[in-house]
């Protein structure tokens, strides 16, 4: 009952006393704001880079197949080692989303439209419809009018349609050389025009995975890589990617060696090998050198976060101190009203924690606007910086858990700064604090 007394008081206090705490609410406001701002950006350009790399190479965890028969080298998995993959997944309990075949072609592919040529970086065969929720999360400048499901069609980027001037409907040739080093053509109609300039998507084409096979020289159902999906239970992928390895080593299916960063897949890269080597690879492997800029940023943002607090702490400390000592006359009537000291401090720290709450309120909401003033500057002028962006635009996420740990640091630092100048303001002499000149 004491309790609900002191939370009554507090508040009617705080309401009495707002324009003295004005200060300290905007300080605590925008304080938290940056905070919150920094936290949520940082972690919407991690999710970004993860989900653009996630369709870009096909899953969480993926089998590539890596094949030095023919002439040069090629991305191969042939149907032995396609089989005992699908085999060791299942044995060991994988539970993927999804599984997704490939097979990826990045060795001389053109496309050829009205006398003009175009060079492709990346032309993946795909089966349309394992692929569905990739298509349909692609911002298009020119949509597909229906389900993509034909061996004969093709998506392509924007910047390549406008620089071969080509438009949805139109047949295009394309051209690649075989693992065999044949030059094979193809004819396809443009599908869909998919708006992506970023260094993932500008010199990529979509085409059925049949019909790449075909082109290529490979038996129909290979591919070049098997990706599984487990989105949010990404803990289990590299437990997962150590059975596999086991797995396939049982099968007598040649794989590399385990690999936990990106220089150990370039190592791994430069061992004498022939026929199909199997690469087990994570995103994490695949963006391990991406990975360390992300974690350069982790450490700015955790250096601009312990800044804010310190400049809440000390704001925080100097503004209430002086609040306090202008209230001194007050709360030396209420001790001669029979309120212990104890029930002063209490009442004083519930008023700043009420402050403290409507301050995190109010910083969330402001560093909403200040996540949207962010978003509107020109960073994709800055070259790769796409790939963290979410249509041309920072993406902010704001993670329940993150919002608790800001919100807690901001109290714990807080705590301090007013709980001590509450403590030994309700304790003062009792005779100075009543001849105070505060109110």
């Amino acid at each position: 009952m004491k309790m609900i007394k002191l939370v009554s008081l507090a508040v009617r206090y705080l309401s009495r006393y707002k324009r003295r705490y004005f200060f300290l609410f905007l300080a605590l406001g925008a304080g938290f704001a940056v905070i919150t701002a920094i936290t949520a950006i940082k972690e919407g350009m991690a999710a970004m880079l993860y989900r653009t790399a996630q369709s870009h190479y096909a899953g969480d965890l993926i089998a590539l197949g890596w094949d030095h028969g023919g002439v040069g080298s090629v991305f191969r998995l042939g149907q032995k080692e396609i089989d005992a993959i699908l085999a060791v997944a299942e044995q060991n309990n994988f539970n993927p989303d999804r599984i997704v075949m490939r097979t990826n072609f990045m060795n001389e592919a053109s496309l050829y439209y009205n006398g003009n040529m175009a060079r492709l970086k990346y032309v993946n065969g795909v089966d349309w419809d394992a692929e569905t929720e990739l298509f349909n999360s692609f911002k298009y400048e020119a949509k597909p009018e229906k389900p993509l499901q034909g061996d004969e069609e093709i998506l392509i980027s924007s910047p390549i349609a406008h620089y071969l001037g080509v438009k949805q409907g139109d047949s295009l040739i394309l051209e690649v050389k075989n693992y065999l080093g044949q030059r094979n053509t193809g004819s396809f109609v443009v599908a869909g025009i998919i708006e992506d300039k970023t260094i993932f998507g500008y010199f990529k084409s979509y085409v059925s995975r049949a019909a790449l096979n075909e082109l290529v020289g490979f038996n129909q159902g290979e591919c070049s890589s098997v990706g599984f999906f487990f989105d949010d239970k990404r803990t289990d992928i590299d437990w997962n990617k150590t059975l596999l390895q086991w797995g396939l080593a049982e099968n007598e299916v040649d794989t590399a060696s385990i690999l936990q960063n990106r220089s150990d897949f370039e190592a791994e890269q430069r061992v004498e090998w022939g026929g199909i080597r199997v690469f087990i690879l994570t995103l994490e492997i695949y963006l391990s050198d991406v990975d360390d800029l992300l974690k350069a940023m982790d450490v700015l943002s955790y250096l601009l976060f312990a800044m804010m607090l310190i400049i809440v702490f000390v704001s925080a400390l100097v503004t209430y101190k002086l609040i306090l000592y202008e209230r001194s006359r007050e709360l030396g009537a209420m001790r001669v009203l029979g309120f212990q000291e104890g029930d002063i401090t209490w009442m004083l720290v519930i008023e700043a924690a009420c402050l403290a709450l409507i301050s995190v309120a109010a910083g969330f909401l402001f560093s909403i606007v200040l996540v949207n003033v962010l978003s509107a500057l020109p960073f994709s002028d800055i070259a790769g910086f796409e790939m963290f962006m979410k249509d041309g635009k920072l993406f902010a996420l704001y993670r329940f858990e993150t919002f608790l740990l800001n919100t807690l640091a901001v109290f714990a630092a807080l705590l301090p700064a007013l709980g001590i100048p509450a403590f030994i303001a309700s304790r003062g002499s009792l005779s100075k604090m009543l001849n105070d000149n505060g109110e």
